[in-house]
């Protein structure tokens, strides 16, 4: 069960929805058409809910969720429908902390390190709101110190978890996922469904970068299945044809 209250779970997600409301209304989303049609599943709370395809999944499947901060609804709903077992990551302290207080099932295994292009550590900068949890390797203004953090490539972190595909893998990395991404699939790593929230609307990464990154994944054999309204959320799937 989670621990926090309701007012504060039910605050959150109005923040969210604001937030979100304005993101689309300026218009800062890269695409918003799907190119794939599947049959989809929304799963967790209003404000923080991901869209999969059902299809694919099943008590078998391999599940990473990267960045999960302090809202881990999503990942519990795909444990609880499909018996899955998510391998959460995390390398914030904050997510760490609020994570050992939770009373997690046997199928959420955490870890604490984040995801990158390489194997080592990096300096994570932390949000300008000291209210919120996310931290992020874009060089951002922030008046707080950055942190050192454990990080690992999709590929090294496979290995050690004895997987040699994925068959769902979710990134909320504050801005990290085109480098992921882009390690992803210079290596050729197989992965069923991606989903990921794109960071476009931070001047420091722009637009462009999501285009680019779209254009590579349908290169490599992913078409989108979902957007979200907000036009940052994305779900693709991986498809035989290119």
């Amino acid at each position: 069960m989670l621990a926090e209250s309701s007012p504060e779970m039910t605050m959150r997600a109005a923040s969210r929805r604001l937030k979100r409301a304005v993101r689309s209304w300026l218009a800062r989303d890269a695409s918003r058409k799907t190119q794939i049609q599947c049959r989809k599943l929304s799963l967790g709370h209003d404000g923080a809910a991901w869209c999969v395809c059902p299809d694919t999944l099943d008590a078998s499947s391999a599940v990473y969720s990267f960045g999960v901060g302090k809202e881990i609804s999503f990942d519990l709903e795909l444990i609880r429908r499909f018996g899955v077992r998510v391998h959460a990551f995390d390398p914030t302290p904050r997510s760490t902390a609020w994570l050992a207080k939770q009373s997690l099932p046997g199928n959420f295994l955490f870890h604490p390190y984040g995801v990158a292009d390489f194997d080592g550590h990096a300096k994570f900068l932390p949000p300008v709101n000291p209210a919120h949890v996310s931290h992020t390797l874009v060089e951002r203004q922030t008046p707080w110190p950055a942190i050192e953090v454990p990080v690992r490539r999709l590929s090294s972190i496979m290995q050690e978890l004895g997987h040699d595909h994925v068959d769902l893998l979710k990134m909320d990395i504050e801005g990290a996922e085109y480098a992921v991404f882009e390690d992803l699939l210079r290596c050729g790593i197989p992965v069923q469904q991606l989903l990921v929230e794109f960071h476009h609307r931070w001047p420091e990464i722009g637009v462009e970068k999501t285009r680019q990154a779209i254009r590579d994944l349908n290169s490599a054999g992913y078409r989108i299945f979902d957007v979200s309204p907000s036009g940052e959320e994305y779900g693709f799937l991986q498809v035989a044809d290119r």
